[in-house]
């Protein structure tokens, strides 16, 4: 006899569920790396956040016990902050030695087993180091040296000596590339007779034109260069097949592709497998790697067109995809034989695998990657095109999910707008903890690409010049109400949440229409003319292509700035800042917070200590997610159980 559950009849947003916002954060690991460290059967490492120790980065391994062991004890911590996004962080070679950049002195140290870290290079005031790769038994690292005084910090490719010489001699790291603004994937070469690597300059970004450039070695000084791709294009990942012949990824055709360059007198350049999908992405994060060469030839990559798949290409222009259970946010962080670690995010959320590709069947799940509730629990995504005003809009749609509830007949539920960051960054329809966290409680997620996005092609990329806070807000409001005009969504229970550059799109979006009820800005940037004045390096430029040049194009700036018209916007607002926060600076949200009190317009403002521009810290990340559940709950007329009430003033 078959016993079956009549699910419980509930309104939308109230649902019960087993999910906490502490085991979200839990469940969801920041990986940031991993390695393979040994020679014959070598250990998998990997970096990953800490969000008990207050976001510590630590490298760890697993024990044969199946214990998770850290190889970088507390309280040192590997992140960098060259470019502030930093990437890169640590390597390590096959005798288990760890090299890793140190978060508070950003020094390169050494740690050997059983031993104490020792550093690497000098106490030399604000200088960082970052993009870490052992290659032919040399350490290269991109350094950023801000103590020249210069409007442009200093950035070049330095070979680190790794038996501690250069800690105290800064004359001991050999400067092997330099003479651009911003350099980032060295590849040195079998022989050590060449170097290749990505440089780019003010005011374009890596994504916009780049340059694929190769030296000869003679003696570390700075060698002379050749630029052998880009310049109208954005190569990246140079790797080297041989002494004279690479692979690396470009985007003339408008995909990012791979292609092979053959170190002819002619310089034969020749694309491998191309295809309408790109192997390739915007490089915010050094030592992001799309595609790795396998032993015997072939080439393991991620492409993607909206969704990312693995794939193995041979020689003959063949292409075969591994069905592994990640789709989104693919990264191929190393490769040994056959087999590959690839992080990145599935159905289960966010972890890290190792996949062999003759047998990817047997892929071992490293850390993370399933789900502690229960497949049942984690929503499916369904791809959503919706037109918009400048164009196809492109999302992920997740609906509401719990095994024992459902909503009322006739009743639509609520939805949130999630709008990521970058704004060139992409979602790719993979469930997550913090999407299940609202979904099992009734509430549906719309993720959107809006235009500017990556994952499509340059030319969706490219719909966002000139036109930031134009075209992006007009599509997350598109996208919104074509769910609402199918009957998905209700309309009357819209709201919109996002970070940095997606606080910007919240806050333009809300200043500009009345489609939302609710919205949520983390780091959110509102004034366009501050953000030019106070921001880092690495994005001093990029509103040169996203707005227009300053001071010709201040009037647009102003024009542009949610700031200039918050006596518009009358929408109940959760504000979230950190107050560390060199990118978009607290000042920002504050403004915005001081408008909206003096308009009268109901919000609430947290601020947290010791944070940047990406929340870390456990006791952050779960107030944070209670809250914007708590504001959610309170102008959509939902009750949610099991969180702290939120004061809007």
């Amino acid at each position: 006899m078959v016993c079956v559950t009549t699910p419980d009849v509930r309104p939308y947003g109230s649902w019960p569920s087993p999910i906490s916002a502490a085991e979200v954060s839990a469940a969801s690991p920041r990986l940031e790396g991993a390695r393979f460290v040994g020679a014959d059967e070598p250990d998998v490492w990997w970096g990953e956040s800490v969000p008990e120790e207050g976001g510590r980065s630590a490298v760890r391994r697993r024990a044969a016990s199946g214990d998770v062991i850290d190889v970088l004890p507390a309280p040192w911590s590997a992140r960098s902050r060259v470019h502030e996004y930093g990437g890169g962080s640590w390597t390590a070679d096959d005798h288990g030695v760890l090299y890793f950049v140190e978060k508070t002195d950003q020094r390169v140290w050494r740690l050997e087993p059983g031993g104490e870290p020792r550093p690497l290079t000098p106490e030399a005031g604000d200088v960082r180091f970052g993009g870490l790769t052992l290659q032919h038994g040399r350490l290269l690292a991109v350094r950023e040296d801000h103590t020249r005084g210069t409007a442009v910090p200093a950035r070049d490719i330095v070979d680190v000596p790794r038996d501690g010489s250069g800690a105290t001699d800064a004359a001991r790291l050999s400067s092997l590339a330099s003479g651009s603004d911003f350099v980032a994937h060295p590849a040195l070469s079998p022989d050590g007779s060449r170097l290749a690597w990505i440089a780019w300059n003010h005011p374009h970004m890596a994504w916009d034109r780049a340059e694929l450039r190769i030296a000869r070695l003679e003696g570390g000084d700075g060698p002379e260069w050749t630029t052998v791709a880009g310049g109208g294009s954005s190569p990246l990942q140079p790797e080297w097949v041989d002494d004279d012949d690479l692979v690396y990824a470009d985007d003339p055709t408008g995909r990012w592709n791979l292609w092979r360059l053959r170190l002819t007198a002619d310089l034969h350049h020749e694309p491998i497998a191309a295809a309408d999908t790109d192997t390739g992405g915007p490089l915010w994060v050094l030592g992001t790697r799309w595609f790795a060469l396998l032993a015997d030839g072939r080439i393991a990559a991620v492409e993607t067109n909206g969704a990312e798949e693995l794939v193995v290409l041979d020689a003959a222009g063949g292409r075969r995809a591994l069905p592994v259970d990640a789709v989104t946010r693919l990264s191929i962080e190393d490769a040994r034989g056959t087999r590959v670690l690839l992080s990145g995010a599935g159905s289960g959320g966010a972890g890290l695998w190792e996949v062999d590709v003759e047998d990817p069947a047997a892929t071992r799940l490293i850390v993370g990657g399933a789900s502690p509730w229960g497949a049942e629990w984690m929503p499916r995504s369904r791809p959503v095109t919706v037109p918009g005003p400048h164009g196809p809009v492109h999302a992920f749609d997740y609906a509401p999910a719990n095994p024992g509830v459902v909503g009322p007949d006739g009743e639509r539920p609520p939805y949130v707008v999630f709008v990521h960051g970058g704004p060139t960054d992409h979602v790719g329809g993979a469930a997550s903890g913090k999407i299940a966290y609202l979904t099992s409680r009734g509430i549906g997620v719309l993720d959107v690409n809006y235009g500017g996005s990556s994952g499509y092609g340059r030319a969706y990329r490219e719909r966002l010049l000139g036109q930031w806070g134009v075209v992006d807000a007009d599509d997350v409001v598109a996208a919104a109400r074509g769910l609402a005009e199918a009957g998905i969504a209700d309309g009357a229970r819209l709201a919109i949440a996002g970070g940095s550059a997606g606080g910007w799109t919240v806050l333009c979006a809300l200043t500009n229409s009345d489609a939302f009820g609710a919205g949520i800005s983390r780091y959110g940037v509102a004034d366009l003319r501050k953000l030019a004045e106070d921001t880092h390096d690495f994005e001093a430029r990029y509103l040169d292509g996203m707005v227009g040049p300053l001071p010709e194009a201040e009037a647009l700036y102003v024009q542009r700035s949610p700031l200039s018209h918050l006596d518009r916007l009358r929408t109940p607002l959760l504000i979230e800042q950190g107050l560390d926060d060199r990118v978009v600076p607290p000042s920002q949200s504050e403004a915005v917070r001081d408008a909206l009190a003096a308009n009268g317009v109901a919000h609430a403002y947290l601020a947290f200590e010791g944070e940047g521009h990406g929340f870390r810290s456990a006791t952050t990340l779960v107030r944070t997610r209670e809250a914007g559940l708590a504001s959610l709950g309170r102008v959509s007329g939902s009750e949610t159980r099991g969180v702290p009430p939120l004061d809007l003033d």
